[in-house]
């Protein structure tokens, strides 16, 4: 372990609590409806940590699916863990392969059909307004940046996702504060701000920025080939826009590095909140989780309410 580089650590907010995602553990804590905090490690699959992680472009692809898998993992766990009434089946019981296949695929459509087919569709019919295809392809590009903004403007108005949003904030205050080598205390967590330039959100938008390069140079082809180049070419994109943010986080104190952080910074006000102390408090289990874990170490499944 030591003469391994630094590992950044990062994650997600989940119902209640937060995963993070450490170098070969996953740590989530999640705040129970009794106020005790309830902590879960996992090793991760070797298919995350192998060899084509370190493969440019293949890392981008394996980083979206591990998102998406782990996210809707950690979500149903989360949930199973808040309840204070599940049964001790329900506690040893783990998700069934057909669920997390299905809500997987049931995401993957919804998204793809919202964010690039519909936006698609709608700049297909202008075109005879716009008479040009590469015009056509940025104005797509803008209605799938208002689709996304407006999207997240909505879920955000609801009170659940306000929570996830705060506990989405302690996530990033926290992963600060790891990064900046300070133990991880209330008043050390306290001292950043929610944004941070790793987070997803920045992610969201590079893809939409690199989408509308990549679509241009298909020079408008019929719209059928159009609808499954939105679908083929996704993976594409996205181990692209990796790239571009792995890149800019390594520089951020770049010109580059700041100009492509600047824009998920600003976009990070709408898909964080500032977080109370327990959701801290769940934020820094979680962190300390997965650190341990990664250690060898395992950590008290509950921790009581104070």
């Amino acid at each position: 372990m030591a003469d391994q580089p630094p590992h950044s650590y990062g994650g997600q907010a989940v119902i209640e609590g937060v995963m993070i995602r450490g170098r070969t553990h996953l740590g989530l804590a999640v705040r129970r409806q009794d106020g005790s905090i309830e902590q879960y490690q996992e090793s991760l699959s070797s298919i995350y940590n192998g060899r084509p992680r370190r493969w440019p472009l293949v890392r981008g692809f394996l980083t979206l699916l591990e998102t998406m898998i782990l996210g809707i993992k950690a979500l149903q766990l989360s949930a199973n863990m808040a309840a204070i009434d599940r049964t001790p089946e329900e506690e040893e019981k783990g998700i069934p392969g057909w669920v997390m296949a299905s809500t997987l695929g049931v995401s993957l459509v919804f998204g793809i059909g919202l964010f690039f087919i519909t936006p698609l569709l709608i700049a297909w019919a202008l075109h005879p307004v716009l008479n040009s295809a590469l015009l056509s392809e940025i104005v797509e590009g803008v209605i799938r940046l208002v689709f996304l903004l407006g999207y997240i403007t909505l879920i955000s108005m609801l009170p659940d996702v306000k929570r996830v949003f705060a506990y989405h904030g302690a996530e990033h205050m926290t992963v600060h504060a790891h990064e900046a080598g300070l133990p991880l205390t209330l008043e050390n967590v306290r001292k950043f701000g929610t944004p941070h330039p790793r987070c997803g959100t920045a992610f969201l938008l590079t893809v939409v920025v690199v989408s509308v390069v990549v679509f241009a140079l298909l020079l408008g082809p019929p719209l059928e080939w159009r609808i499954a180049s939105r679908i083929l070419l996704l993976p594409v994109i996205a181990a692209v826009s990796y790239e571009i943010i792995r890149f800019s986080g390594a520089h951020q104190n770049t010109w580059f590095g700041k100009m492509v952080a600047t824009p998920g910074l600003w976009l990070q006000k709408l898909t964080t909140r500032q977080p109370d102390d327990d959701q801290i408090e769940v934020a820094i289990r979680a962190m300390e989780t997965a650190i341990a874990a990664d250690s060898g170490e395992t950590v008290a499944r509950f921790i009581p309410a104070t």
